[in-house]
Protein backbone atom coordinates (compact mmCIF):
# COMPACT_ATOMS: atom_id res chain seq x y z
CA UNK A 1 0.00 0.00 0.00
CA UNK A 2 1.00 3.49 -0.45
CA UNK A 3 1.35 6.06 1.81
CA UNK A 4 -1.25 8.30 0.50
CA UNK A 5 -4.07 6.86 -0.02
CA UNK A 6 -6.88 9.42 1.13
CA UNK A 7 -8.26 9.12 -2.51
CA UNK A 8 -9.48 5.32 -1.30
CA UNK A 9 -12.23 7.36 0.60
CA UNK A 10 -13.33 9.87 -2.21
CA UNK A 11 -13.54 7.18 -4.66
CA UNK A 12 -16.48 5.14 -2.75
CA UNK A 13 -19.66 4.94 -2.81
CA UNK A 14 -20.65 5.95 0.40
CA UNK A 15 -18.65 9.58 -0.62
CA UNK A 16 -20.35 9.81 -3.91
CA UNK A 17 -23.92 10.11 -1.38
CA UNK A 18 -22.99 13.18 -0.17
CA UNK A 19 -23.35 14.78 -3.86
CA UNK A 20 -26.34 12.48 -5.11
CA UNK A 21 -29.29 14.70 -4.00
CA UNK A 22 -30.39 18.03 -5.78
CA UNK A 23 -27.79 20.26 -3.56
CA UNK A 24 -25.19 17.80 -4.10
CA UNK A 25 -25.29 17.11 -7.80
CA UNK A 26 -25.09 21.29 -7.88
CA UNK A 27 -22.04 21.10 -5.68
CA UNK A 28 -20.69 19.31 -9.14
CA UNK A 29 -22.00 21.87 -11.61
CA UNK A 30 -20.69 24.35 -10.14
CA UNK A 31 -17.24 23.04 -9.62
CA UNK A 32 -17.09 21.56 -13.20
CA UNK A 33 -18.39 24.95 -14.37
CA UNK A 34 -15.38 26.68 -12.68
CA UNK A 35 -13.36 24.08 -14.04
CA UNK A 36 -14.08 23.86 -17.49
CA UNK A 37 -13.67 28.13 -17.23
CA UNK A 38 -10.09 27.75 -16.26
CA UNK A 39 -9.46 25.01 -18.78
CA UNK A 40 -10.69 27.18 -21.59
CA UNK A 41 -7.51 27.82 -23.22
CA UNK A 42 -5.97 24.46 -23.09
CA UNK A 43 -8.52 23.17 -25.79
CA UNK A 44 -8.42 18.80 -26.43
CA UNK A 45 -5.14 19.08 -23.93
CA UNK A 46 -4.31 15.96 -21.88
CA UNK A 47 -5.25 15.93 -18.72
CA UNK A 48 -3.99 13.99 -15.68
CA UNK A 49 -6.58 13.73 -12.82
CA UNK A 50 -4.54 12.61 -9.35
CA UNK A 51 -6.14 11.14 -7.16
CA UNK A 52 -9.61 11.28 -9.44
CA UNK A 53 -11.43 7.98 -8.88
CA UNK A 54 -13.94 9.88 -7.08
CA UNK A 55 -15.35 10.59 -10.80
CA UNK A 56 -16.79 14.08 -10.44
CA UNK A 57 -15.16 15.55 -13.25
CA UNK A 58 -14.85 12.73 -15.40
CA UNK A 59 -17.95 13.48 -18.10
CA UNK A 60 -17.77 16.98 -18.30
CA UNK A 61 -13.80 16.82 -19.14
CA UNK A 62 -14.33 14.02 -21.39
CA UNK A 63 -17.49 15.76 -23.48
CA UNK A 64 -15.82 19.21 -23.09
CA UNK A 65 -12.81 17.32 -25.43
CA UNK A 66 -10.34 16.29 -23.21
CA UNK A 67 -7.77 13.57 -23.23
CA UNK A 68 -8.04 11.81 -19.35
CA UNK A 69 -6.03 9.86 -17.53
CA UNK A 70 -6.75 9.24 -13.95
CA UNK A 71 -5.02 7.80 -10.98
CA UNK A 72 -5.53 6.51 -8.30
CA UNK A 73 -3.70 4.61 -4.55
CA UNK A 74 -5.33 1.33 -4.88
CA UNK A 75 -7.30 -0.82 -7.64
CA UNK A 76 -10.22 -0.72 -5.71
CA UNK A 77 -10.14 3.64 -6.49
CA UNK A 78 -11.22 2.43 -10.49
CA UNK A 79 -14.54 1.05 -9.72
CA UNK A 80 -16.38 3.99 -10.38
CA UNK A 81 -14.73 4.45 -13.56
CA UNK A 82 -14.94 1.03 -14.80
CA UNK A 83 -17.02 1.57 -17.55
CA UNK A 84 -15.55 4.80 -19.47
CA UNK A 85 -12.11 2.60 -18.25
CA UNK A 86 -13.49 -0.34 -20.13
CA UNK A 87 -14.76 2.15 -23.51
CA UNK A 88 -11.23 3.25 -23.70
CA UNK A 89 -12.87 6.96 -22.95
CA UNK A 90 -10.17 7.51 -20.57
CA UNK A 91 -6.78 5.70 -19.32
CA UNK A 92 -6.23 4.47 -15.41
CA UNK A 93 -3.11 4.23 -13.83
CA UNK A 94 -2.71 2.53 -10.00
CA UNK A 95 0.15 3.95 -8.59
CA UNK A 96 2.03 6.40 -5.59
CA UNK A 97 0.60 10.00 -6.08
CA UNK A 98 3.91 11.27 -4.38
CA UNK A 99 6.16 9.01 -7.26
CA UNK A 100 3.87 9.24 -10.61
CA UNK A 101 5.27 7.45 -12.88
CA UNK A 102 4.78 9.45 -15.23
CA UNK A 103 8.12 11.42 -17.23
CA UNK A 104 8.49 15.20 -16.40
CA UNK A 105 5.94 17.49 -18.25
CA UNK A 106 4.06 14.14 -19.44
CA UNK A 107 0.63 16.50 -19.56
CA UNK A 108 -0.49 19.50 -20.63
CA UNK A 109 -2.69 20.02 -17.31
CA UNK A 110 -2.54 18.09 -13.95
CA UNK A 111 -5.24 18.46 -11.45
CA UNK A 112 -6.58 17.05 -8.33
CA UNK A 113 -9.78 17.59 -6.82
CA UNK A 114 -11.03 16.71 -2.96
CA UNK A 115 -7.69 14.72 -1.88
CA UNK A 116 -5.06 17.99 -0.85
CA UNK A 117 -7.08 18.10 2.46
CA UNK A 118 -6.55 14.94 3.46
CA UNK A 119 -2.78 14.40 2.15
CA UNK A 120 -0.73 14.23 4.88
CA UNK A 121 3.19 15.15 2.75
CA UNK A 122 0.68 17.73 0.38
CA UNK A 123 4.28 19.55 -0.59
CA UNK A 124 5.57 16.80 -2.19
CA UNK A 125 2.38 16.00 -3.42
CA UNK A 126 1.87 19.17 -5.36
CA UNK A 127 5.79 19.45 -6.47
CA UNK A 128 4.99 16.04 -7.99
CA UNK A 129 1.71 17.53 -9.49
CA UNK A 130 4.44 20.21 -10.77
CA UNK A 131 6.40 17.76 -12.02
CA UNK A 132 4.71 16.04 -14.73
CA UNK A 133 2.55 19.32 -15.88
CA UNK A 134 3.45 20.84 -19.07
CA UNK A 135 1.35 23.85 -19.19
CA UNK A 136 -0.63 24.15 -15.66
CA UNK A 137 -1.85 22.67 -12.49
CA UNK A 138 -5.48 22.35 -11.09
CA UNK A 139 -6.56 21.58 -7.55
CA UNK A 140 -9.36 22.73 -5.24
CA UNK A 141 -8.85 23.14 -1.41
CA UNK A 142 -10.48 24.35 1.77
CA UNK A 143 -9.48 28.23 2.49
CA UNK A 144 -8.19 29.64 5.89
CA UNK A 145 -10.02 33.23 4.72
CA UNK A 146 -13.78 31.61 5.20
CA UNK A 147 -15.95 29.91 7.32
CA UNK A 148 -13.29 27.50 8.05
CA UNK A 149 -11.81 29.41 10.17
CA UNK A 150 -14.20 28.13 12.75
CA UNK A 151 -13.70 24.35 11.97
CA UNK A 152 -11.27 23.16 15.00
CA UNK A 153 -14.74 24.49 17.58
CA UNK A 154 -17.39 23.87 15.07
CA UNK A 155 -15.81 19.90 13.67
CA UNK A 156 -17.89 17.72 16.44
CA UNK A 157 -21.27 19.87 14.91
CA UNK A 158 -20.06 19.33 11.64
CA UNK A 159 -19.65 15.15 11.87
CA UNK A 160 -22.95 15.36 13.46
CA UNK A 161 -24.76 17.27 10.58
CA UNK A 162 -22.96 14.90 7.78
CA UNK A 163 -22.19 11.53 9.60
CA UNK A 164 -19.03 10.78 7.13
CA UNK A 165 -17.54 13.89 7.62
CA UNK A 166 -13.30 13.63 8.79
CA UNK A 167 -10.68 15.98 9.61
CA UNK A 168 -8.92 18.09 7.04
CA UNK A 169 -6.14 20.36 6.53
CA UNK A 170 -7.12 24.25 5.81
CA UNK A 171 -4.79 26.09 3.51
CA UNK A 172 -4.13 29.73 3.20
CA UNK A 173 -3.45 31.81 -0.49
CA UNK A 174 0.10 32.89 0.63
CA UNK A 175 0.13 28.95 1.64
CA UNK A 176 -0.80 28.14 -1.92
CA UNK A 177 0.93 30.70 -3.83
CA UNK A 178 4.37 30.27 -1.82
CA UNK A 179 4.46 26.43 -2.90
CA UNK A 180 3.19 27.20 -6.48
CA UNK A 181 6.13 29.72 -7.18
CA UNK A 182 8.49 27.44 -5.86
CA UNK A 183 7.78 24.78 -8.17
CA UNK A 184 8.56 27.09 -11.05
CA UNK A 185 4.58 27.93 -11.03
CA UNK A 186 2.86 31.43 -11.52
CA UNK A 187 1.00 33.00 -8.32
CA UNK A 188 -2.56 31.19 -8.68
CA UNK A 189 -5.60 32.29 -10.03
CA UNK A 190 -7.99 31.52 -7.29
CA UNK A 191 -11.78 31.41 -7.92
CA UNK A 192 -14.15 30.33 -4.74
CA UNK A 193 -17.05 27.95 -4.98
CA UNK A 194 -19.31 29.47 -2.25
CA UNK A 195 -19.74 31.61 0.70
CA UNK A 196 -21.90 29.71 3.30
CA UNK A 197 -21.01 26.65 4.43
CA UNK A 198 -21.36 23.26 1.70
CA UNK A 199 -22.81 21.79 5.39
CA UNK A 200 -25.54 24.27 5.54
CA UNK A 201 -26.56 23.96 2.32
CA UNK A 202 -26.71 19.88 2.45
CA UNK A 203 -28.72 20.71 5.64
CA UNK A 204 -31.20 22.84 4.25
CA UNK A 205 -31.42 20.28 0.90
CA UNK A 206 -32.91 22.75 -1.32
CA UNK A 207 -31.15 24.00 -4.43
CA UNK A 208 -33.47 26.78 -5.43
CA UNK A 209 -32.01 28.50 -1.72
CA UNK A 210 -28.65 27.45 -1.88
CA UNK A 211 -28.75 29.60 -5.69
CA UNK A 212 -30.31 31.77 -4.07
CA UNK A 213 -28.26 32.80 -1.25
CA UNK A 214 -25.18 32.39 -2.56
CA UNK A 215 -26.27 34.31 -5.67
CA UNK A 216 -26.72 37.16 -3.02
CA UNK A 217 -23.35 36.83 -1.37
CA UNK A 218 -21.58 37.10 -4.71
CA UNK A 219 -23.18 39.81 -5.56
CA UNK A 220 -22.05 41.17 -1.94
CA UNK A 221 -18.64 40.47 -2.58
CA UNK A 222 -18.46 37.80 -0.13
CA UNK A 223 -18.05 34.51 -2.06
CA UNK A 224 -14.81 36.54 -3.88
CA UNK A 225 -13.42 37.47 -0.51
CA UNK A 226 -14.20 34.70 2.10
CA UNK A 227 -15.11 31.97 -0.28
CA UNK A 228 -14.57 27.93 -0.11
CA UNK A 229 -13.60 25.28 -1.41
CA UNK A 230 -11.31 27.22 -3.65
CA UNK A 231 -10.52 26.02 -7.06
CA UNK A 232 -6.98 27.33 -7.88
CA UNK A 233 -5.17 27.57 -11.79
CA UNK A 234 -0.96 28.28 -11.50
CA UNK A 235 0.85 28.17 -14.94
CA UNK A 236 4.21 27.09 -15.34
CA UNK A 237 6.52 30.26 -15.49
Amino acid sequence: MFEETADIETASDAYAARFAAEVGAWFLERQAAITLELLKNFPQATVLDVGGGHGQLTAPLLAAGYRLTVTGSDDSCRARLASVIAAGKCAWHTCDSLALPFADRAFDVVISFRLLPHVTKWRPFLAEMCRVADHAVLFDYPDKRSANILYEALFAVKKKLEGNTRPFSLFSRRQITDEMTANGFSPPIFRPQFFWPMVLHRKIGKQGVAKASEAVAAACGLTRLFGSPMICRADRV
